[in-house]
């Protein structure tokens, strides 16, 4: 029987620096495998540290019958991101969706998709542009 090798340098990733608040270092994600993320004080380190647990997310995929991501398949709108946000307003939003008795991404994606309905309903007919904030 082949044992199928998994070849983690074809994996795609991308590696940021953490603001310090954050506690600092580096972070590393694959895109290919979301929720596959891990860091470290240094880039070199963030890059170990992500293939080790990239290793360990697909042979827990493997190990329960889970399709493995293919490298390099990561589709253009993946449906998700990452937002900062000030504290109190992340505050105020999980204050909401627990009132609410639903999920806070439930909460702020309902909350964004009647934002842009009201804004496509509008009757000028024209859109405005966001503002850049100086």
């Amino acid at each position: 029987m082949k044992r199928d090798k998994l070849r983690l340098e074809d994996y795609p990733f991308t590696i940021r620096p953490l603001a310090t608040e954050d506690g600092g270092g580096y972070l590393i994600e694959f895109p290919d495998v979301p929720g596959c993320i891990s860091d470290g004080e240094a880039p070199e380190e963030a890059i170990a540290n992500g293939r080790d647990a990239l290793k360990s997310v697909l042979l827990t995929m493997k190990e329960f019958g889970d399709p493995i991501p293919k490298p390099g398949k990561t589709a253009t709108s993946s449906g998700q991101w990452r937002q900062r946000v000030p504290k109190s307003l992340h505050s105020r939003l999980t204050a909401r969706a627990r009132q609410e008795g639903v999920s806070l991404n439930a909460l702020v994606t309902a909350m964004i998709a009647e934002g842009l309905g009201k804004r496509l309903a509008g009757t000028s007919g024209s859109h405005p542009r966001p503002r850049a904030s100086r």
